[in-house]
């Protein structure tokens, strides 16, 4: 049957029920995945960011011995206070991961990577290819040749991203999809993660790979708005400001909240099932950002938006409606979304509430 573009929520949700319906689903014992990581070493690149430090602060948790790694490299996300319930329990190690006899040292005796550091800005990636380039390109290969080197028993789980499919040509996105990114860090981000795929099919150092939707939450970058819009959107409603929503708001998008990312995380890591693997991750309901934008102030009673025309330079790499088939990663591994976008968005704007000053 040819694949048509979906274009509603409601034709959405139809396509996951009926895919459901065709196989059967497998059964995840979310404690045993929990128990893998209990007394194990685990190394997290981009461990001071948000997802990994979230990441992190599980981890620890579950009795993990958790060694973070980050640049702390300005803009770029690494945030010390991210890692303040924690400070106390794990090792850090503020070195760049692109500096080869620094990672060949690091990846000894590593039970688990996940590997998080990268430079995620669209934006930027235009501006400045080469440092793109060498963030998500040369880093990745100089962790896979230390691990080559010094640990090739270890398991790595990489942070992929939808924008390395572009533009899309059918909705929802499956990992069948063509990969056409639409800007510089699609690319590079396209070549890391294949870079782990040809490491675990040659040198059979174990990898997986998953691909990001917008994820959410506490910990998240807010000073400025390269890196991704939801975070910059927080600190606007926070701020009691306008929002600008470039043409009109009727994109749709589909939102991860970084619990549930998190969880991903240890379930790919977990089990041999994903090596060498790559897998959407993907929302409970695609979402306009007119929704998206309303339900925060709805939530906060404070902000507001105005629809404006796409700026050229937006408009060049804008990727129009996307959402993803997450089914591969549900059936194979057991994931998916456990967090609605309201429950998800209130936990979020709790947090910084509390917590603002660290993130401004």
């Amino acid at each position: 049957m040819d694949k048509k573009v979906l274009n509603s929520k409601e034709k959405y949700l139809e396509s996951i029920h009926i895919n459901n319906n065709k196989t059967e689903k497998k059964l995840l014992d979310i404690e045993k995945v929990y128990d893998s990581y209990k007394n194990k070493n685990v190394l997290i690149t981009g461990g001071a960011g948000f997802i990994g430090s979230n990441l992190a602060i599980k981890l620890c948790g579950l009795g993990a011995n958790v060694l973070v790694v980050d640049s702390l490299i300005e803009d770029y996300g690494g945030n010390l206070f991210n890692l303040e319930p924690i400070k106390d329990k794990i090792k850090l190690n503020i070195a760049d991961v692109r500096t080869f006899p620094t990672m060949l040292y690091l990846v000894k005796n590593q039970d688990y990577i996940f590997n998080l550091a990268g430079q995620v800005s669209h934006i930027d990636s235009m501006i400045n290819p080469w440092i793109d380039l060498e963030i998500n390109c040369k880093s990745q290969l100089t962790i896979l040749e230390a691990c080559k080197k010094n640990n090739r028993d270890v398991k790595i789980v990489y942070a992929g991203t939808r924008q390395q499919y572009g533009k899309p040509n059918y909705l929802p996105v499956d990992e069948d999809h063509i990969v056409h990114p639409t800007d510089v860090n699609g690319i590079n981000k396209m070549a890391g993660e294949w870079y782990h795929i040809v490491y675990n099919n040659v040198y059979g150092i174990r990898a997986a790979s998953l691909r990001l939707v917008n994820t959410y939450g506490p910990r998240q970058l807010l000073k400025h708005n390269r890196q991704g819009f939801i975070g910059w959107f927080i600190r606007l409603i926070l701020e009691n400001r306008q929002i600008e929503l470039f043409g009109g708001g009727g994109q749709l998008r589909d939102f991860n909240y970084v619990g549930d990312v998190v969880d991903s995380f240890l379930i790919a890591g977990s089990t041999d099932d994903s090596n060498g693997k790559f897998y959407n991750l993907g929302g409970e309901r695609a979402v306009s950002l007119k929704e998206l934008v309303s339900l925060m102030i709805e939530i906060t009673g404070s902000g507001s938006f105005k629809e404006i025309p796409f700026p050229e330079d937006r408009k060049m790499i804008d990727i129009g409606d996307y959402y993803s088939d997450y089914l591969k990663i549900k059936h194979e591994l057991g994931w998916e979304p456990k967090t609605t976008i309201e429950e998800g968005l209130k936990k979020t704007f709790d947090f910084y509430m509390k917590n603002k000053q660290n993130y401004f």
